[in-house]
C-alpha cells in the first residue's frame, strides 16, 4: 500500500511520521525488481567495482610515473565514465567545511530554508527546491535540494546564498575555486588520452572564462518505503564532468555491464564523472554512464554535486574531428549545450509516450526504452544507454547522485 498525499517538501513528509509513501514517489514496476537495501548492496565485494583512482602523480616530473596515472584515468573515462578520486589536493579540512555548512543549512527549520525557495514557475530554478513532476505519471524523486552557480564569480547571485551558516559562503566559495583548478586538470588527462594538445577539452568546453560551474546539495531524508523510491532516477549527466562529494552514506549506483552496481563510500575520496558534452566531444570514446541515487530509511543521506558546463548557446558540441574517422563517423550531430538538453527532454517524453511508463514492463534490471530520434546516435552505445537518456526536464535543476 502507497498513501495519496504529497507534501511540497520531501523532508516535511518524511517528518511527519508517515510509514506509507505517496504514490507520486513510487517507481515504476520494472524498476523496483532492481532496487534493494543499499547498505547490504554496498558491502558486497564480488563483481565490479568503480575504479579507485590515485591522482598523487597525476603531475609527476617523472614521465613514466606520471603517464602511468594518466592511462588510469583514461582507462576509467573509456571503461566506466565515473571513478573515486584520491590525493586530489583538496584538503580534508575544506571538504569537512563545506559538509558542515551544508549540513548546517538543511539542519534550519523548514521555514528558514523556504526563504531561498527557487520558483520553478517562473524558470527560476537557483536556491532551494524540490523536484517538480515531468512525466505523465507525476512521478516524484525522495530529494530536496540547494542549487546555484558558483563560477564564474561574475554570474553569481549572492542574493540567494545562505547567510547561515556564516562559513558557507567562504567555504563554498574556496571549494568551487580548488575544484575548478582540479578539473584543469583532468581537462587535460583526457585530452592527452585522445591524442589532442592537454588544453584542448578545456577550451572546447569554454575554458577559464566561460566554463559554467554549478553546485547543487542533495537532501535525501529517510524514507519509510526505500524499495519503492528513488532519491534520483536513472539518468546521465548533462555536463562535462561531474565532481560528488558526499557524507559517507551509500546511494550512488551505476549502471555497468547490464547490471546496477553501487559505489562504495570511499573516505576522503570526491566520486567524477565524464558528463554527456565530453561523451559527444570524444566521439563515445569516454563514456557518460547510467547511473541513480537510492534511499534507505536509517540515515539522511547528502550529496553535493558541482557541475561543470559549458555556455548555454555559444558553443557548438560535436565530436571533435580528431576523435572521428571514416570507420569511426560522428555519433552525435552538432547542437549546442541547450539543444542538447532540449533533445534529452523531447527522448524523455517520446518515452513516456511510447512505452507508458506509468504501466508494467517486462525489462527486469534494464531501465525503460523508447526509440531515439537520431540515427547517427545509435552507434556505439549500448542500448540501455542510448535510449534512456533522463535528464532534468524544463525547470528542473540538473541531477547527480
Amino acid at each position: 500500500m502507497v498513501a495519496t498525499s504529497v507534501a511540497s517538501r520531501v523532508e516535511s513528509l518524511a517528518s511527519s511520521g508517515i510509514q506509507l509513501i505517496p504514490r507520486e514517489y513510487v517507481r515504476p514496476k520494472d524498476e523496483l525488481t532492481s532496487i534493494g537495501n543499499i547498505f547490504e548492496e554496498e558491502k558486497k565485494d564480488e563483481g565490479p567495482q568503480v575504479p579507485t583512482i590515485d591522482l598523487k602523480d597525476i603531475g609527476s616530473e617523472d614521465k613514466a610515473i606520471r603517464e602511468k596515472c594518466h592511462q588510469e584515468i583514461k582507462k576509467a573515462a573509456i571503461e566506466w565514465g565515473v571513478m573515486h578520486l584520491v590525493n586530489h589536493g583538496i584538503s580534508d579540512q575544506l571538504m569537512d567545511r563545506v559538509r558542515v555548512a551544508g549540513q548546517a543549512f538543511f539542519d534550519e527549520p523548514i521555514g528558514e530554508k523556504e526563504k531561498y525557495a527557487n520558483d520553478q514557475a517562473t524558470g527560476k530554478i537557483q536556491g532551494y527546491g524540490s523536484k517538480l513532476a515531468n512525466n505523465s505519471c507525476g512521478q516524484l524523486e525522495w530529494e530536496d535540494y540547494f542549487f546555484h552557480l558558483v563560477l564564474p564569480e561574475d554570474k553569481r547571485d549572492m542574493s540567494i546564498w545562505p547567510k547561515t551558516p556564516v562559513d558557507y559562503i567562504p567555504a563554498t566559495s574556496e571549494y568551487a575555486k580548488e575544484l575548478r583548478g582540479l578539473a584543469t586538470k583532468i581537462f587535460s588527462v583526457l585530452s592527452l588520452g585522445l591524442g589532442l594538445e592537454e588544453g584542448r577539452l578545456e577550451k572546447e568546453v569554454g575554458g577559464m572564462e566561460e566554463l559554467i560551474v554549478q553546485l547543487k546539495i542533495n537532501y535525501y531524508p529517510k524514507c519509510p518505503q526505500p524499495e519503492l523510491a528513488l532519491g534520483v532516477e536513472a539518468h546521465t549527466d548533462v555536463s562535462a564532468l561531474t565532481f560528488i562529494l558526499h557524507n559517507m552514506v551509500p546511494g550512488l549506483q551505476l549502471f555497468y555491464q547490464g547490471k546496477w552496481v553501487t559505489a562504495k563510500c570511499v573516505p576522503n575520496s570526491i566520486i567524477m564523472h565524464i558528463g554527456d558534452t565530453i561523451e559527444i566531444l570524444s566521439n563515445g570514446k569516454y563514456k557518460s554512464i547510467l547511473h541513480r541515487g537510492v534511499v534507505n530509511k536509517e540515515k539522511v543521506r547528502i550529496s553535493w554535486a558541482v557541475f561543470c558546463e559549458p555556455p548555454k548557446e555559444k558553443i557548438i558540441l560535436k565530436p571533435l574531428p580528431e576523435t572521428a574517422t571514416e570507420a569511426e563517423p560522428p555519433l552525435f550531430p552538432p547542437r549546442t549545450f541547450a539543444q542538447h538538453m532540449e533533445h534529452k527532454l523531447f527522448k524523455k517524453s517520446q518515452e513516456n509516450t511510447d512505452t507508458k511508463i506509468c504501466q508494467p514492463q517486462e525489462h527486469g534490471t534494464n531501465p525503460p526504452k523508447t526509440k531515439t530520434s537520431h540515427p547517427q546516435e545509435q552507434g556505439t552505445n549500448p542500448p540501455e544507454k542510448r535510449i534512456s537518456q533522463q535528464q532534468e526536464q524544463g525547470n528542473n535543476p540538473p541531477k547527480s547522485g
